[in-house]
C-alpha cells in the first residue's frame, strides 16, 4: 500500500471559516475524510502546521518515515519560505504542490510560488479536487518511476 504525506501550512486548520468564497465551506477534516474515501488503497499520513519548522521537519524525515510522495499546501509560506524551498531539495520523492485558489488569479503577491520550483508539479484553482488531483499526479509520477527501474 502506498503512503502519501499530506502536508498543510498555515491557516489552514480554519478552512471552512476562512475565507469560505475563495476556499469553500469543508473542513480541514472533510478534506482528509475525501482524499481516503476516494482513495482507499492509499495510506495517508496528514501534517497541518501554523509553524514553519514543523512543516520541513516531516518534510526532512519523509523518506526515512516511508513515504511514496508529498502533497504539499504551504498555505503562505509557499510565496515566501526560502527555508522550505531548502527543505524540499532534499526529498527526492515524488512531490506536488496544491492550491485551492488559482493563485495566478489573486493578489500579485500570491501569483508567484518560491516551493513550486522544487515541485514536480502544481495543481491550483479546484477547491478541495486539487488534492485529489495531486495524489493521482503523484501516483502517475511514481508509476513512471517504477518503469524506468
Amino acid at each position: 500500500m502506498k503512503k502519501i504525506l499530506v502536508l498543510n501550512g498555515p491557516n489552514l486548520n480554519k478552512l471552512g471559516l476562512r475565507e469560505p468564497e475563495v476556499y469553500g465551506s469543508a473542513t480541514l477534516h472533510d478534506l482528509e475524510m475525501m482524499l481516503a474515501n476516494a482513495l482507499p488503497d492509499l495510506k495517508f499520513e496528514f501534517v497541518q502546521s501554523n509553524h514553519e519548522g514543523t512543516l520541513i521537519d516531516a518534510l526532512q524525515q519523509a523518506e526515512q518515515n516511508g513515504f511514496d510522495g508529498i502533497i504539499a499546501n504551504f498555505g503562505g509560506f509557499s510565496h515566501t519560505s526560502v527555508a522550505i524551498l531548502d527543505a524540499l531539495k532534499l526529498v527526492s520523492l515524488p512531490k506536488v504542490e496544491v492550491h485551492f485558489s488559482n493563485i495566478h488569479a489573486r493578489e500579485e503577491f500570491r501569483e508567484r510560488s518560491l516551493t513550486a520550483r522544487e515541485m514536480d508539479g502544481v495543481i491550483a484553482g479546484f477547491g478541495a479536487d486539487s488534492y485529489l488531483l495531486g495524489v493521482l499526479a503523484v501516483q502517475s509520477l511514481l508509476e513512471k518511476r517504477a518503469g524506468k527501474e
